[in-house]
């Protein structure tokens, strides 16, 4: 499992118990906005016809230490029906080896056990590991640049599938508007998409939450009620969600 510690404010034996107290409350918030939100409102580009380069690096936002600001920008892509009682999150890296093989192992089942029978929905956040995968950032963005034309999941396969021909590229915007073509999205849109900084702000939000979430590897997976409240982190496997599905079905 790809691991990446990421820098974060650490509260040492030192600190009050007012501050730790008021930490933990934090994280419920986004836990909560993650439960309620489900699929979240999708961030601006920010300025993005006036950057010309590529962006393949989070971008500095302000106030993401405020959950509510945080959840406004975060935006997680959903699967099935978005009534379903149940929800599945994954914090995925599209870079990442053990996300690949979730994906080819794990995902097909949960996707027909739950997703496909209504009993859950499925919600994709990005979690690029930037220190340790190079293209993790732009393979995100271009997730997001196939959204735009409907075509997320789809897209989703196709970088999973192909994982290990884009990763060892020194560049791999070519192939990854060649995917983008070979599914019929319109190629300059999607072109001009990636070569911008459209969504950098939207994947940055979301690395935000995971680090905020304190996860820090992916894939990262948590299941609970679709109607709020907390959810559980569980093991990135099919007995972990099965366990966890049935004990949020059950209000457990």
């Amino acid at each position: 499992m790809s691991k990446k510690k990421r820098e974060r404010k650490q509260y040492g034996s030192g600190e009050t118990a007012v501050t730790a107290k008021n930490e933990m409350t934090k994280f419920y918030w986004i836990l909560g906005i993650v439960a309620v939100l489900g699929v979240g409102i999708v961030g601006y580009s920010v300025g993005s016809k006036a950057m010309a380069n590529t962006v393949s690096a989070p971008i500095q936002l302000a106030g993401m230490d405020d959950p509510t600001k945080l959840g406004e920008l975060a935006h997680g892509v959903v699967k099935g029906d978005p009534n379903a009682p149940v929800t599945i999150v994954e914090f995925a890296d599209f870079q990442c080896p053990a996300c690949q093989q979730f994906y080819q192992q794990v995902e097909p089942m949960v996707q027909a056990e739950f997703v496909a029978t209504g009993k859950a929905k499925y919600l994709y956040y990005d979690f690029p590991l930037v220190s340790v995968h190079n293209h993790a950032f732009l393979a995100a963005r271009a997730g997001h640049c196939a959204e735009d034309q409907n075509k997320f999941w789809e897209y989703h396969d196709v970088l999973y599938r192909n994982q290990n021909r884009w990763v060892p590229e020194g560049n791999p915007a070519k192939t990854l508007e060649g995917y983008a073509k070979d599914l019929g999205m319109d190629a300059d849109t999607f072109k001009g998409c990636l070569e911008s900084d459209k969504h950098a702000d939207l994947v940055t939000a979301n690395m935000e939450m995971a680090s905020q979430l304190q996860l820090e590897g992916t894939p990262s997976v948590l299941v609970g009620s679709s109607k709020g409240g907390m959810r559980r982190r569980v093991a990135a496997s099919i007995e972990g969600i099965r366990e966890a599905v049935e004990l949020a079905t059950n209000g457990g």
